[in-house]
């Protein structure tokens, strides 16, 4: 993926959200939001850096005016990607930046041979469901007992990027 510019709307003055690979140095700004996001996977720093290196692994991540804001964590096997984590700092959320990630690995998913793209969500986060249906993302299934610490189930949402 070539680092990619997308503009976005940013406290009421035209920002710039910058969606590039996730780098070993960000590997401690991606913990601190994952720490602050309760509705995010929150994983060790060190699985950060091992899950990006392992092959098929998707690690991207937002910055507004150099400063990380964001991170997206998946895998692609064959035409099947897996979203597997993402989140946005608090203070820089309904912002774009969450949009510009998205969208920009959904554009590179789709460059590298994804037909489809699947993630899980807690039933309970509807944001999450309204952000990810307004990306094409439908309901495709229920998994029960799928979260812990409260147990809920997941909902699991698909979107097909090719007709």
């Amino acid at each position: 993926m070539v680092e990619q510019v997308v503009g976005v709307e940013s406290t009421g003055r035209r920002g710039v959200a910058n969606v590039r690979r996730f780098r070993p140095e960000d590997a401690d700004a991606v913990s601190a939001i994952s720490e602050q996001s309760p509705e995010a996977a929150n994983w060790s720093k060190g699985s950060y850096l091992k899950f990006s290196q392992e092959i098929g692994s998707l690690a991207f991540v937002v910055e507004t005016d150099g400063k990380l804001n964001g991170f997206l964590i998946g895998r692609l096997t064959g035409d099947q990607a897996e979203l597997l984590n993402l989140a946005i700092a608090a203070s820089q959320r309904r912002r774009g930046n969450g949009h510009a990630l998205l969208a920009s690995t959904l554009a590179e998913l789709a460059a590298q041979g994804a037909q489809s793209v699947y993630l899980e969500v807690r039933q309970s986060n509807t944001a999450a469901i309204a952000f990810y249906e307004a990306h094409g993302f439908s309901t495709s299934g229920l998994r029960k007992g799928y979260y812990r610490d409260p147990d809920e189930p997941a909902l699991t949402l698909v979107k097909k990027l090719t007709g």
